[in-house]
């Protein structure tokens, strides 16, 4: 265990965080498991396109902006700052990545974006950290100015240009993408035989290798590169002890200040990144309105994955294939995956009964049949619910990990240079 003296040993190669968490046999099995019933809900309802690989691939393309996003809000958290300005700072770098990307290329683009969204990140640092500000009033006070901000500016940039009007900008230049040849093929032509299990492994992976974004890979990369500097350096020790106990942090010589600053603005530039994703890869331009809330919704993967990178992504994961459904066979997708969510209710309830908690057991059963009654009484759901469900799937996840999450303890409480003195 790492003690707090460690702090000022600039060598220091602090231990992984510890605690109660699933075995890598244990977490490949629920994978495993997770998998084969889903595959048991295609077979039965005939949705193939569940686990097809442009289910898969659109599905990654869509996880991305959110996982960034919620990446962002890490790396302030773990400092001890409250980001709720990810949406703003995701706002910031759509406009920024697209005004810069149809003028002198995508990749500028990329890097401007990312420069706008710190810029954010700065304001809700100088304001958080320097005059102490309620964290939460100075996130909604970011979203508001970047809306704003960007509405501004849109119609001085865009109008005039070809393809570009007052809410949208003209079109940037592809970054470009690769397919794995040979592989890619192989795993769709598997994919498509519609086998027990193998097939939906095959549609996962197939996702994986067609048609994805080099600025994909970048930002798969971002999630392993946080956990080594968070967790595996002197400097990431620094950073945490932060947002775990600021005062004792600054008693051992750690200027707070100056990491929270570095935390927020790092946070600020990987959500400028998710936007540029959105306005250059994405779509191919910029378009008011069109983060449409995956700030909260990377916020809220980032609490789903208890504040580490891994099981942020998972969360980002699991959010970005919800909204793939609004694109792609919605009705029919979200009416099987009723009958998948019966199941989970069904299995989670018998879980209950095991650990004896019999009260919460029946409701979780009673709502499972209510679920599969749905399921069996209809053919098709409303529009409506395709496009609530990446948002309801959002409120259930964090209502059902709310009680293993841990959050950092001074994340968002009010610190005054000087009081470890």
């Amino acid at each position: 265990m790492t003690t707090v003296t460690d702090l000022n040993q600039p060598t220091l190669q602090p231990a992984a965080p510890t605690g109660r968490r699933l075995s890598w046999p244990v977490l490949l099995l629920v994978i495993a498991g997770g998998l084969a019933l889903t595959s048991i809900v295609r077979i039965i309802t005939g949705a193939d396109g569940i686990t097809n690989v442009s289910q898969m691939s659109t599905a990654l393309q869509l996880a991305v902006p959110i996982g960034l996003a919620g990446l962002g809000g890490l790396w302030a958290e773990r400092a001890g700052v409250v980001n709720i300005g990810l949406e703003g700072m995701m706002i910031l770098g759509t406009w920024f990545g697209a005004w810069a990307g149809f003028q002198w290329g995508p990749w500028t683009g990329v890097l401007v974006g990312i420069a706008g969204g710190a810029i954010g990140g700065l304001l809700h640092a100088f304001v958080t950290v320097t005059f102490n500000v309620n964290h939460i009033v100075s996130g909604v006070a970011i979203n508001i100015l970047a809306l704003g901000a960007t509405r501004y500016l849109a119609p001085l940039a865009f109008e005039g240009h070809t393809g570009g009007s007052a809410k949208q900008s003209p079109a940037v230049e592809s970054l470009g993408n690769f397919t794995v040849p040979g592989l890619s093929d192989a795993l769709r032509d598997l994919n498509a035989h519609g086998w027990f299990l193998i097939s939906d492994i095959a549609g996962l992976l197939g996702g994986l290798v067609t048609n994805v974004s080099w600025l994909t890979l970048i930002a798969i990369a971002l999630i392993p590169a946080t956990w080594w500097i968070l967790w595996r350096t002197a400097f990431g020790l620094r950073l945490r002890s932060c947002g775990e106990n600021p005062v004792a942090a600054e008693s051992l010589g750690v200027n707070v200040y100056k990491y929270k600053y570095i935390a927020v603005i790092i946070s600020g530039g990987l959500a400028g990144l998710g936007g540029a994703f959105l306005s250059i890869v994405a779509n191919p331009f910029y378009l008011e309105g069109q983060v449409s809330g995956r700030g909260y919704i990377g916020l809220a993967a980032m609490i789903f994955g208890n504040w580490m990178p891994g099981g942020l992504a998972l969360g980002a994961g699991l959010f970005g294939y919800t909204d793939s459904l609004n694109l792609r066979g919605g009705s029919a997708n979200v009416h099987a995956l009723l009958l998948l969510g019966a199941l989970l209710l069904l299995i989670g309830a018998i879980w209950l009964v095991v650990r004896k908690k019999y009260v919460q057991a029946a409701i979780t059963l009673v709502v499972g049949g209510l679920v599969f009654a749905w399921y069996a009484t209809t053919d098709e759901v409303p529009n409506q619910v395709v496009s609530a469900t990446p948002y309801v799937i959002t409120l259930v996840v964090l209502a059902l990990s709310a009680q293993r999450l841990r959050m950092p303890k001074a994340d968002g409480m009010p610190y005054r240079k000087g009081q470890g003195k």
